[in-house]
């Protein structure tokens, strides 16, 4: 029986939560890709609040590749997280390669001021 792509990455999804908890000190910080859309967030996994959040939906998207936009999310996230006082979090790729746009979107976040 042939695995899926949807069931290999929450095969891996939940390998990798099972080592990362986002605590009120060091939150985690979530992605998510589709086709079409880029969407972030940094959650306290104790309470299960979202202290910030950022996604593709509402930006201007003429003319940019799907990784100029999430360099632009990246950015916009740690603005908003920092604005919020978090400044150190625990990485949660959600299952994705590390690669291409999750590559462009932590390098973007990190050069921002996020501490991952």
């Amino acid at each position: 029986m042939a695995i899926t792509k949807i069931q290999r990455r929450a095969k891996i999804k939940k390998r990798v939560r099972k080592n990362i908890f986002g605590t009120p000190e060091v939150p985690r910080l979530s992605i998510y890709r589709s086709n079409k859309e880029f969407y972030a967030q940094v959650i306290e996994d104790v309470n299960g609040k979202t202290l910030a959040a950022a996604s593709s939906v509402k930006l201007k998207k003429d003319g940019l590749s799907n990784i100029e936009v999430a360099k632009v999310v990246g950015a916009e996230l740690a603005k908003v997280a920092i604005a919020a006082k978090i400044e150190t979090v625990v990485f949660d790729r959600n299952g994705f390669l590390y690669h291409g746009r999750i590559q462009a979107f932590a390098d973007s976040a990190r050069e921002a001021g996020l501490k991952f």
